[in-house]
């Protein structure tokens, strides 16, 4: 009879000891409190829109292992290759900028450019036969609805602030008033076309008269755009941004399949959820 009792006690704590932390799970995969913590703290969301992302993914892990999708090393440096070209930085400065930026190491970085990539296959596979480019009347009502959407500056003039000092270069940032030798200046003319999308978006945000972020430079150091002034684009009309708005519908149309997909996947999931965060 001990021997018995002895024998239940120990798998009880034996199963404790596998659930403590969990939180869901997901057919055979564990999502633990810590997990919707990082994801509420990265993501800046509740925990329940954290649990819904984390459950996501997982629910993406399993239909990449069940359909044998695979990416291999060439394929992840290749589009670290691309990204870090278009910031015009080497693959070491990209390693280090993203260090910087993000606290993550190169093979931290690679693990994540990985999964995207493997997910970005998963979501052409599910959506590849459910989709059809859209028709002309459709690309025309899409543009009269977000014609703002389409309009773009042609240039920003700015001030590039650079140097190897962080804390000096965000002490200017913070007071415009303040100098530094240490602070190097180069005024220029940066036209829309010829930036990465990135920076674009980051002087786009930035209010005039006014500085962006402190960023890597590519070259061990860091910078800050202060914007002088921004020159307006003309309005191009429909046939300029036409491959842009179908590009964009095209988006939403894949966005609302997987949407579908994914909601239909997890109504029929067996998915536990053992405890919530508070």
């Amino acid at each position: 009879m001990y021997k018995i009792l002895l024998t239940f006690l120990f798998v009880g704590l034996l199963n404790a000891e596998v659930y403590d932390g969990v939180a869901i799970v997901v057919k055979d995969k564990a999502i633990t409190l810590l997990d919707i913590k990082t994801e509420m703290k990265l993501s800046r969301v509740d925990s329940k829109k954290a649990s819904d992302i984390l459950i996501r993914q997982k629910l993406e892990e399993i239909e990449i292992d069940e359909r044998k999708i695979k990416v291999d090393s060439s394929e992840v440096y290749d589009d670290i290759k691309k990204m870090a070209s278009r910031n015009h930085m080497n693959i070491s400065e990209f390693y280090d900028a993203v260090r910087e930026s993000n606290g993550l190491s190169s093979t931290e970085f690679k693990a994540k450019i990985k999964q995207k990539l493997l997910s970005q296959k998963l979501y052409q596979a599910i959506a590849y036969t459910s989709m059809s480019e859209p028709s002309d009347i459709e690309i025309q009502e899409y543009y009269d609805l977000h014609k703002n959407s389409y309009k773009h500056p042609a240039s920003f003039t700015v001030i590039i602030y650079d140097s190897k000092d962080r804390n000096a270069l965000q002490t200017k940032v913070d007071n415009p008033m303040f100098y530094s030798p240490n602070i190097l200046t180069n005024e220029q003319v940066l036209p829309y076309d010829k930036i990465s999308p990135e920076l674009a978006s980051l002087l786009e945000k930035t209010r005039l008269n006014s500085f962006t972020k402190v960023i890597p430079n590519g070259k061990g150091g860091f910078m800050s755009f202060y914007i002088k002034s921004v020159q307006s684009a003309k309005e191009g009309g429909l046939a300029s941004v036409k491959r842009q708005i179908i590009n964009s519908i095209m988006a939403e149309k894949r966005e609302q399949v997987l949407s579908d997909y994914f909601a239909r996947l997890r109504h029929n999931a067996d998915i536990n959820i053992i405890r919530e965060v508070k």
